[in-house]
């Protein structure tokens, strides 16, 4: 924990971060995504699947190949995409507390909307403890892991990297910011919902770019408040 002694900024992914990534709530978003790619390119909705999951292993997010490829207006995809039900979010007072006693400001930055983080961290009971939402809008439609995204979230709040941290449930999104000197902390699971959470299990100790690992986010922070407190 000693990592953290300047750590002046705190910066946490939405989607299977700050909620537990058990209530299948990104399962909704990724289901919407096949079905506006089925209509809005007249395909299949099996073939609409298959380019959404090509998309976004060649482009990072599906949106980011959709608007590559098809020239697509982003605001329309994330408004349809993100209209969700989010009543299965359990809200949580202990991340709440938890957030609020840390040192410094605290951030959400998503690939996702402002719109759906608001709405997110909104059900979870966390929005008023965050000084600020830098949604993909934000930096230029270009998601993570591209480094001019955390570049454009870095200048946008003034943030210094050294005195940062990054929270993400993908490892992979945490590599630039391991590089900028940043604290990296992953979150996960044992929900499989992306190939990569099976990676992890295998993982006999974390890559040199995951400097810690939890599955309980409000426990872990917690702990870290307490250590720096005391």
């Amino acid at each position: 924990m000693k990592r953290f002694s300047h750590t002046r900024a705190w910066v946490f992914d939405l989607d299977n971060t700050l909620y537990p990534a058990s209530c299948n709530l990104f399962a909704q978003i990724d289901q919407r995504m096949g079905a506006f790619i089925a209509e809005h390119l007249k395909l299949p909705l099996d073939a609409a699947r298959k380019l959404q999951k090509s998309y976004y292993r060649e482009y990072g997010t599906t949106l980011s190949g959709l608007m590559a490829v098809h020239g697509l207006e982003p605001k329309m995809f994330l408004d349809y995409v993100h209209d969700i039900d989010v009543s299965i979010v359990p809200r949580s007072p202990a991340l709440a507390a938890a957030l609020k006693a840390l040192p410094g400001k605290k951030y959400i930055f998503t690939n996702g909307s402002r719109a759906h983080a608001e709405n997110v961290a909104g059900q979870l009971g966390v929005l008023d403890a965050f000084d600020g939402v830098f949604d993909i809008g934000d930096c230029g439609f270009v998601p993570k892991p591209d480094p001019s995204a955390y570049d454009a979230f870095l200048k946008a709040h003034n943030v210094a990297a050294r005195e940062a941290a990054m929270f993400e449930d993908m490892p992979h999104n945490l590599q630039v910011p391991h590089a900028l000197g940043m604290v990296t902390v992953l979150v996960h699971s044992d929900t499989y919902d992306h190939p990569i959470q099976r990676e992890i299990k295998q993982w006999v100790e974390p890559p040199e770019h995951v400097h810690h690992m939890t599955d309980d986010l409000p426990g872990f922070l917690q702990d870290l408040h307490h250590t720096l407190t005391t």
